[in-house]
Formats: C-alpha cells, sequence, structure tokens
C-alpha cells in the first residue's frame, strides 16, 4: 500500500436527474471491495442565518463532525436518524466536543427551536466522495487501483442507490455518469423525512 498514493487515479463524474439534467450538492461515491484503512476526515456543518451550511454533505464513517452556531441567537441540532440519534441541547458558540458519525446511511438534521433548519448527511464506507457543482460535476481525487462501486445520491432519495461497478487501474479512468431520481418523484422525502425518522 505504500506506493498507492503514487498510482491514485481521478475519477470525472457527473450526475443527472432521470430528465437528463444536472443535479447540484448530489454526492458522488466509490465504495472499494477490500475496506481502506484510511482514517476518517473530521468535517464542520455550521449554523448560518437560520440554515445549515452546507446543507447537503458527506462523511466516512466514523467521522467526527463540528456544529459550531455561528448565528447570535441558540440552536439545538438532533437526529433521530438510524445511523446516527443525537442531541445537542440549546447553544450559542461552538459545542465543546465533535459529534461522532459511527455507522453508514443517510442522517437527516434538525434544530429543535427552528423547524424550517433541515440538513442531510450521508455517511459513507469510504473517503472516496464528492459533492457535485452547479454542473452536476464532482470529481472523486486519488483512487487506488482496485475495484469499486460507484454510486451517486441527492437528499431527497431515502435509499442510497444500488450503484454500478468501477474498475481502477494506474491511470485516470474514464469520466462517467450516474443518474438519480428527479427531485419531484421524492418530493415528499424532502419535508417529510424528519417527522419519519422520528418515530
Amino acid at each position: 500500500m505504500a506506493g498507492a498514493p503514487a498510482a491514485a487515479a481521478d475519477l470525472k463524474v457527473t450526475v443527472l436527474d432521470a430528465a437528463g439534467k444536472p443535479v447540484a450538492d448530489a454526492i458522488a461515491y466509490a465504495i472499494p471491495a477490500v475496506p481502506t484503512t484510511r482514517a476518517p476526515r473530521a468535517a464542520t456543518i455550521d449554523q448560518v442565518n437560520r440554515r445549515f451550511v452546507p446543507r447537503v454533505s458527506a462523511v466516512q464513517t466514523g467521522a467526527a463532525v463540528e456544529f459550531p452556531n455561528s448565528d447570535d441567537i441558540r440552536h439545538s441540532v438532533y437526529s433521530f436518524s438510524p445511523a446516527n440519534t443525537f442531541t445537542l441541547k440549546l447553544y450559542a458558540g461552538k459545542p465543546a466536543n465533535p459529534v461522532i458519525f459511527p455507522k453508514p446511511g443517510i442522517v437527516v438534521l434538525g434544530c429543535n427551536i427552528h423547524d424550517t433548519m433541515i440538513a442531510y448527511v450521508l455517511v459513507v464506507d469510504t473517503p472516496w466522495f464528492a459533492r457535485t457543482d452547479a454542473a452536476g460535476q464532482a470529481t472523486l481525487a486519488g483512487l487506488e487501483p482496485g475495484s469499486y462501486q460507484l454510486k451517486a445520491w441527492r437528499s431527497s432519495m431515502r435509499e442510497e442507490a444500488a450503484g454500478e461497478a468501477l474498475q481502477v487501474g494506474t491511470s485516470s479512468p474514464a469520466p462517467r455518469t450516474l443518474q438519480v431520481p428527479t427531485a419531484e418523484d421524492t418530493a415528499t422525502a424532502d419535508m417529510t423525512g424528519m417527522a419519519d425518522m422520528a418515530h
């Protein structure tokens, strides 16, 4: 494994909806067939103008996530999602400890004080993930040679997609295009996800 970084490859991914339109703020990721030993990177989800920033993000399983509050009012961050159930009681500033996301899955975040505050975190068993830009494009950087399942997810999806096979050699693979449902197809998930997770 010592020589793997020198042979790492980058993969360009485009995420489209069922109508062929680019999807911004989707997560493209590659799950390795052989589990990686890379330690998860820490992440930050801020609270600005009564919004979570970013609204959609991904972290590797086991990652520590900071939840600073940059507003001049207090927030209480919580999730009832099976992948990570937790509550940060009403606070200002920055909590003393980050929240660990211990297992893969979709985590829906809310604020007990402000019902319109919703965010989504996809927890994945891989360090190779990226959020798409306005053109629906993302780059998975530094893929090590090997076999993967390539997947895409957007916040209106209640479950992760099955994915497709990806083989990475010593050179960058050809760009790939992945499809996710249109937002309209799963619109109820965006509004009812928090309520469903609570039961």
